[in-house]
């Protein structure tokens, strides 16, 4: 077998790949294996028909697509591994010459992965990030914990306030008639929590348990589900209980029912200054590299192929039905709160999906222009990390990854740009220092 590559315009070419008479005629005998099981001649019994009473009667060209089917997929992943090509979708494949006892050769049009012209990339500059931790930061945590740590208690009097959780049943009508997802029965709420549209919450303050109420609302221009963007509604609604947060005493007690490792409140305070020193360092950090890969990407010309968008937007929806079922939702029922379908949900996600591709493209351009290398070393130090992660032995990681660890060299070429743009670029001072 042989394959020749020509490079036409844009990141098409054509793969013109010749194979042997002798393969082809070995994909024939495989061919005739397969089909003669179903033919019945007059004469012989089914299956048993000799190979030249079939031709005879058929014609050997009869035989030629199965044949194609046999030997195509295994000669054009040698042809594409020969050439070094990287096709992105499947390609388009025309038989040029085929007959029995002759060379088969074929022409497969093929998208390739697309050349990246690199900008500036080194040298590029990024500000300082400050890190300092304040004792008003400090607080602030502790006072999340108070939040975490208080109790929901039913109030015997009074009326609906800011931060109170409310169990509440409503429906919503527009022109007299109800709407789909606008109706639920003990529904828990917390006001001021922004998780109704705007104006709903506000106007439950200052009623009391036991209450039923109209409440006029005007849903948002720009509201997610365009059958109800724009449109007046009423909502029936009955409070059914009230419930204020009962916070914890700042002390020591409090102290060590969030943290079981202290003491103290000062302790507690302690090592919280400690975490949110390395988390905002991790941010700074994070901040520093994601602004390099941006005007990496931003200097990088490279046209994108509208294959490798929609690759991107599958992987991106996969990413995001298993959010959804880790809040316990499917993407069918989010189309139906939302009222959106999945091309909607495509559309609304394109933009970003272009922005990914065009920066793995050109993190892929520094990693093969400047020589980097992912070594075994690199990749079994990696392993040995995440199955420390993991709680597992390497073996074991490895039999999770399905004994492929392509992915993860993929992973570590990218952090390995990212290393090198990190150690080529050049720190400024912060505007606002």
């Amino acid at each position: 077998m042989s394959a020749q590559w020509e490079k036409q315009e844009g990141n098409q070419g054509i793969l013109t790949i010749q194979v042997d008479a002798e393969e082809f005629d070995r994909a024939l005998d495989q061919a005739f294996k397969k089909v003669v099981k179903d033919v019945q001649i007059p004469g012989f019994r089914k299956g048993k028909v000799p190979r030249k009473i079939f031709e005879n009667r058929f014609g050997v060209e009869s035989l030629y697509q199965d044949a194609v089917d046999i030997v195509l997929p295994d000669a054009y992943s040698k042809a594409v591994q020969e050439t070094g090509i990287e096709p992105i979708e499947q390609p388009d494949v025309d038989i040029e010459e085929i007959e029995k006892g002759k060379d088969l050769i074929f022409k497969a049009t093929v998208n390739v992965k697309p050349e990246v012209d690199l900008g500036d990339y080194k040298g590029l500059e990024v500000e300082e990030q400050s890190v300092e931790v304040t004792n008003e930061d400090v607080d602030q945590e502790l006072e999340n914990l108070r939040e975490q740590h208080a109790e929901l208690v039913v109030k015997e009097s009074g009326t609906v306030e800011e931060g109170d959780t409310i169990v509440l049943d409503f429906e919503g009508f527009i022109n007299g008639e109800a709407f789909e997802g606008g109706k639920a029965e003990d529904h828990s709420l917390e006001i001021g929590s922004g998780q109704f549209i705007p104006g709903f919450e506000e106007k439950l303050i200052g009623m009391s348990a036991g209450e039923e109420a109209e409440i006029e609302i005007t849903f948002p221009e720009d509201y997610h589900a365009e059958h109800l963007s724009g449109q007046q509604a009423v909502f029936e609604v009955t409070i059914h209980d009230i419930k204020t947060k009962e916070m914890p005493e700042w002390d020591d007690e409090f102290a060590k029912d969030a943290d079981e490792e202290v003491e103290t409140l000062q302790e507690l305070k302690e090592k919280k200054k400690d975490e949110l020193q390395k988390q905002q360092e991790q941010d700074a950090e994070n901040q520093k590299r994601e602004t390099l890969i941006e005007k990496a990407s931003e200097n990088a010309e490279v046209t994108i192929p509208d294959a490798m968008v929609e690759s991107e937007l599958d992987r991106m929806l996969q990413e995001f039905e298993q959010q959804l079922q880790m809040q316990g939702m499917t993407l069918d029922m989010y189309y139906q709160f939302s009222g959106q379908d999945k091309d909607a949900l495509k559309d609304q996600m394109r933009q970003d999906a272009e922005k990914r591709v065009k920066t793995n493209l050109t993190l892929e351009a520094i990693y093969y222009a400047e020589n980097l290398e992912v070594t075994d070393e690199d990749v079994d130090h990696e392993l040995s990390n995440m199955a420390s992660m993991y709680g597992v032995d390497v073996d074991q990681l490895k039999q999770m990854l399905g004994g492929n660890t392509d992915a993860l060299k993929e992973e570590l070429k990218t952090r390995k740009s990212i290393e090198f743009l990190e150690e080529h670029s050049t720190a400024v001072e912060s505007e606002s220092a």
